[in-house]
């Protein structure tokens, strides 16, 4: 081989190194430009994300929304303010026997199942009436929307018939259809309306449903929940008559059997008269 052809492969030979070299700096830079857009993206996606969390974390939601409602529409079968007066029984009643309770409190169901029949079998004889408060405390401590959502529905029962209302009431509390408080199933219209088919007056009744389901007494529910959170009371059940407890035996809890219900009632009712 010459020592010109030597001279001219070597040159040859250098030019496709160099070319070489620069098709991959092109490479190289095109792929760091590529991973910097892509995370410039990422960040941009996810602060996007972010803000758009808090800016839906900071929006009211649909109970906030009810609580803060300047229009209310009340059930039928309610007085007082914003309807929040729930009164169960015979107008005649000379006396009448609050009571407090939570749609999530499991010591309400174990009070209803105990001792609902008692207190019904009260209420249909003229020996008192029942005037009712619901609250939604449980949903504050267990986190959750059932408590809030089964007052709801209990004012859609309500606004059928107060005896619709006491019916629903006590199969919500029943042991085949109370949850354990952690499941917070009452937040489902589907299962308030499954438990509903258990009742004769609110099965295949189309307004009832309709008016589960629209949320229609959504804000009677929150003022009513307002209203216990203005009493003062502290617990669910609470049972009082002419502002005073009504306990059991160890002068603290509500009665929680039908024997002990109706010694503390008759004590009450007899201080009452």
């Amino acid at each position: 081989m010459s020592a010109r052809n030597n001279k001219a492969n070597k040159a040859a030979a250098r030019e496709r190194i160099r070319v070489e070299r620069e098709r991959q700096a092109k490479k190289e830079r095109l792929r760091r430009q590529l991973i910097v857009a892509g995370s410039t993206v990422g960040v941009l996606a996810l602060a996007g994300g972010i803000g758009y969390g808090v800016m839906q974390a900071n929006k009211p939601d649909g109970w906030d929304a009810a609580k803060d409602a300047k229009n209310v529409t009340a059930p039928k079968n309610t007085s007082g303010e914003n309807g929040t007066t729930v009164v169960l029984g015979k107008a005649d009643a000379k006396k009448t026997l609050e009571l407090y309770e939570d749609s999530r409190c499991p010591a309400c169901a174990a009070f209803e199942q105990s001792v609902g029949e008692t207190m019904k079998k009260d209420i249909a004889a003229g020996k008192y009436k029942v005037q009712y408060v619901g609250a939604t405390f449980i949903d504050n401590m267990a986190s959750g929307e059932g408590s809030k959502n089964a007052l709801s529905a209990l004012g859609a029962a309500l606004d059928v018939s107060p005896e619709a209302f006491a019916d629903y009431k006590a199969a919500l509390y029943s042991k085949k259809f109370f949850p354990e408080e952690s499941k917070d199933e009452f937040a489902k219209d589907s299962y308030l309306l499954k438990v509903a088919d258990s009742v004769p007056a609110l099965k295949d009744n189309a307004t009832f449903e309709k008016n589960v389901k629209d949320g229609t007494f959504d804000a009677w529910a929150m003022k009513m929940s307002a209203k216990f959170e203005k009493s003062g009371v502290q617990g669910t059940p609470t049972l009082k008559m002419d502002g005073k407890k009504v306990t059991g035996e160890d002068g603290k809890g509500s009665p929680m059997t039908p024997a002990d219900y109706n010694k503390a009632l008759d004590k009450a009712l007899g201080a009452a008269s």
